[in-house]
């Protein structure tokens, strides 16, 4: 449901709401918040409400540090592992300077941007998330040991699944939020797991994003664990990925996802740095079905993109290289960007490559262009593109690529 600012000052008085956590995150999809007491909400909505940002990576310094968090009315979800009397609610927030201006490095206003975008050109963008994360017991003192919590595989159940309990406290408490999980299963790394979602509209698949993982660390550590989202946090077992689906309406006969998909494939190799911000991400691309060449095809699990097997509505696209320590906003606004570009000169996609690229020839892999393969390499790609200059803010761009 969402709600206006009205609906939310009355669920607030109704539903003994005693704190109100307006959320935001960096430039690097880091989660932030700032409680307030009901009292507030009002000059929150009409003024917005100051913080210290220059205590905020990226943020600004101190000689310009206040800026303002705007809470949107329509993101108000309740978090159900906080005290049902006295009840803690949470809004999401853009960020802007004192005068009201926006300020360059809130990601989800740029996402905001790209949507808007998309919708002047008579498109909108769905996405579908899929993340995955290992659970690791913790010692003595609540620190995360390294040691996996179960020794399971994929799909595997119960009593070799010790993480079913979890994943389905997770689902649950996702749902009494109002998100709605498709499905969930252990994966393929031992005390590896993952939970997918149905589509949504591009920023509420990003909020949705943000709210799971919050929702994984605050359940796991409430069962003793530590859930962890780096892209590759053992080195001799599958890293984790945040395989992000995407459709476009209309798409009469498949043609607007495949340009859709075509600009991704034309800019991706300078987006990387966005959608794999750490060293370890460049760990796990070109293993264990993370994808190293910017190839499609339809549902093979070595290409950079695949088309699931899916009819009408669920028709869509899988972009398999980014991991979750990318920013969602900004991840799903340069897919957006990308799309466009492929839709406007309604470009074609190349020719697919149907084979499994970990065992095919060179005669094969070498006619592929690579995704970067290490930090450096994907930072230089991002500074020195065009694509990139023009969507993303320089400030941004400087500090992902400097």
């Amino acid at each position: 449901m969402k709600y206006s600012r009205e609906e939310v000052l009355q669920y607030v008085e109704e539903e003994d709401v005693k704190f109100i956590r307006l959320a935001f995150c960096d430039v690097f999809g880091k989660l932030k918040n700032i409680s307030i007491m009901p009292g507030e909400l009002p000059r929150a909505f009409d003024y917005g409400i100051a913080f210290d940002a220059s205590a905020v990576a990226g943020f600004g310094d101190v000689s310009r540090s206040d800026l303002f968090l705007h809470p949107d009315p329509e993101t108000l979800t309740w978090l159900p592992w906080r005290p049902e009397h006295g009840k803690v609610v949470r809004m999401f927030c853009s960020v802007t300077y004192p005068d009201g201006t926006p300020f360059e490095c809130d990601t989800r206003s740029l996402l905001k941007k790209a949507v808007s975008d998309a919708q002047k050109a008579g498109y909108q963008f769905f996405f579908g998330a899929e993340q995955e994360f290992y659970l690791f017991e913790l010692d003595e003192e609540g620190r995360p040991t390294g040691k996996p919590y179960d020794q399971a595989g994929y799909m595997d159940i119960a009593p070799e699944d010790k993480g079913e309990n979890v994943r389905r406290e997770i689902c649950l408490t996702l749902e009494q939020m109002g998100i709605r999980p498709e499905s969930s299963h252990h994966e393929e790394g031992p005390g590896q797991n993952e939970i997918d979602f149905r589509y949504a509209d591009a920023l509420t698949a990003a909020d949705n994003v943000m709210t799971f993982q919050t929702v994984v660390r605050t359940v796991a550590h409430r069962n003793g664990l530590f859930a962890d989202f780096s892209a590759k946090p053992l080195d001799s077992e599958p890293g984790n990925g945040f395989h992000i689906n995407f459709s476009v309406r209309p798409d009469e006969a498949g043609n607007s996802l495949g340009s859709a998909a075509a600009g991704v494939m034309k800019h991706i190799q300078a987006m990387t740095v966005f959608l794999n911000p750490t060293s370890g991400s460049y760990e796990r691309l070109g293993k264990m079905k993370a994808p190293r060449f910017v190839s499609w095809s339809p549902e093979n699990r070595s290409q950079l993109i695949r088309f699931p097997a899916a009819s009408k509505e669920f028709r869509r696209a899988e972009l398999r290289s980014p991991d979750p320590c990318a920013n969602p906003y900004i991840s799903f606004a340069l897919m957006i960007w990308a799309g466009l570009e492929g839709l406007s000169g309604h470009d074609p996609l190349p020719e697919p490559v149907n084979g499994n690229l970990y065992t095919a020839e060179a005669g094969v892999t070498d006619k592929l262009s690579k995704l970067p393969e290490t930090l450096e390499s994907a930072k230089k790609a991002a500074r020195n593109d065009r694509f990139i200059q023009t969507c993303i803010p320089k400030t941004v761009l400087d500090l992902y690529c400097d």
